[in-house]
């Protein structure tokens, strides 16, 4: 495998060229984090449907397990088991809004991925950046297991554990385990781990940051001893096991009836008892156990719900997790989020509430949340939830700022509230959620008519790990 050592000396070496600036010593992070023989064991694979451009090129990359589908390019990269989602990209001839304005699209808009090593990752959407519309790009950066690159062009940059970067350009940056950044752009900062920021030029400043003891307990890295560890890790590896079989068939039949207007993807899981309605986006590497999910939700890519019912329109963002939950209609969870309750401990979460990106709520006692409240922060009983929820309504009455146990917010709370409403509807709409069979057609429609092609990489000698130089097109 000398050609995946070099491969890996030559993008660590890269990646310490940018955060030079920052004193960040990037080996001991790329060094052992996976073994190199997992990269020839996983076929990689690339979808196509009649609504998205088939253009793909792969050149001296290892892309082990990885998904891919849009319009992407590849180069010196190992990617392992991430998901490249190009379902949004913007197209040629589409006009970008921007600050008042549009922006014409010249042409069709491409993820290009160089010298960079994406483990478990999430790429999607399509980039914010005016200043690079036709090019969503992700440059000398490391990511690792279960980030989300979301709306986000990299540089220099590394992503630890469960982090998520989204709708923001960065350049030279490390965003630490756990931390949620959506502030537009970033360049040569330090998010701390456990970080919540989200900013938007003079509206509105949030920011919650995770007391280190509980963030520990959840997600823990230290550099070179492999994989992270935590309560986080320990939920996927238990149910590591039930994806084998859908990546070892060619086929596969879905256990549930799919009904019309809905989307199930073939690598999905779905177990027992579990029932979908019209309109429901369910993405690749989602688990769905003894579920309701009612008409127009979605669960993206890397959630689990276990145990629930989502009465309808709810979304699910990339990476969250919901146990053991009653969900009223149009209650959003965030990227990355973890709302575990129980048997005895049931989570009931009414209708219109917004659940913020990487929020932890682990429960030890019954709680209710009421209709139309924003959640963030850790919660596990009624008195966590007093200083960490507040009402939509009480929060867009904020005009300068407010300090609430360990969240900062300044500026006004009715754009902050509008920006997320506003952002939800979008994501409804984009997936389909209302199609009523012939208009408002969304990726639950457009994606039930995708077939996937695998790709191989050399199984021995020097290039053992790496795929052929590959070009696809119509």
């Amino acid at each position: 495998m000398k050609q995946i050592e070099h491969l890996v000396n030559r993008i660590a070496q890269r990646i310490s060229i940018n955060l030079r600036e920052l004193d960040f010593d990037i080996q001991p992070y790329i060094r052992n984090t996976i073994p190199m023989s997992q990269l020839v064991k996983f076929y990689a694979f690339y979808g196509i449907t009649p609504h998205h451009p088939l253009n793909f090129h792969f050149s001296h990359s290892s892309l082990a397990g990885s998904y891919f589908l849009g319009k992407s390019r590849v180069d010196h990269s190992i990617l392992y088991k991430s998901d490249i989602r190009g379902d949004e990209l913007k197209s040629k001839g589409d006009l970008f809004k921007f600050d008042g304005g549009v922006v014409p699209v010249h042409e069709d808009e491409s993820i290009q991925i160089k010298d960079s090593f994406l483990i478990k990752t999430l790429v999607h959407n399509y980039s914010h950046d005016p200043e690079s519309l036709e090019v969503f790009f992700i440059n000398d950066s490391m990511s690792m297991h279960y980030t989300n690159i979301h709306g986000s062009p990299s540089e220099g940059c590394f992503f630890q554990p469960f982090s998520t970067i989204d709708l923001t350009t960065a350049h030279d940056c490390v965003i630490g385990r756990y931390s949620y950044v959506q502030v537009g752009e970033i360049s040569h900062i330090e998010v701390e781990p456990g970080t919540i920021w989200i900013k938007n030029r003079s509206d509105f400043n949030f920011l919650y940051r995770y007391p280190r003891e509980i963030l520990n307990r959840y997600v823990q890295y230290q550099p070179g001893d492999g994989p992270p560890t935590g309560i986080f890790m320990n939920f996927i590896e238990e149910r590591k096991p039930d994806f084998k079989h859908i990546y070892d068939v060619v086929n596969i039949e879905p256990s549930i009836s799919i009904p019309k207007g809905t989307s199930l993807d073939r690598y999905a899981v779905i177990k027992r008892k579990t029932h979908i309605e019209e309109n429901v986006l369910v993405a690749q590497r989602a688990y769905l156990e003894n579920i309701w999910l009612g008409k127009g939700a979605n669960a993206q890519e890397n959630c689990y719900i276990i145990n629930s019912r989502l009465e309808g329109y709810n979304v699910t963002a990339h990476g969250a997790k919901i146990i053991h939950a009653n969900m009223g209609e149009k209650v959003f969870v965030g990227f990355n989020s973890f709302l575990r309750g129980s048997e005895d401990c049931p989570l009931t979460i009414a209708k219109n509430c917004i659940v913020m990106p990487h929020t932890i709520i682990d429960l030890q006692e019954p709680i209710n949340i009421p209709e139309s409240h924003l959640v963030w922060g850790f919660i596990s009983n009624s008195s966590d939830l007093k200083h960490q929820s507040m009402s939509l309504q009480a929060f867009s009455e904020i005009r300068e700022g407010i300090v609430l146990g360990d969240m900062l917010f300044e500026g006004s709370g009715e754009k902050f509230v509008k920006g997320f409403q506003n952002r939800i509807q979008h994501i409804l709409e984009a997936n389909g959620a209302f199609y009523d069979g012939r208009s408002n057609r969304g990726h639950a429609q457009k994606n039930q008519k995708i077939s996937f092609n695998t790709i191989q990489p050399y199984p021995e000698g020097d290039l053992m790990g790496l795929y052929p130089t590959i070009e696809i097109r119509p």
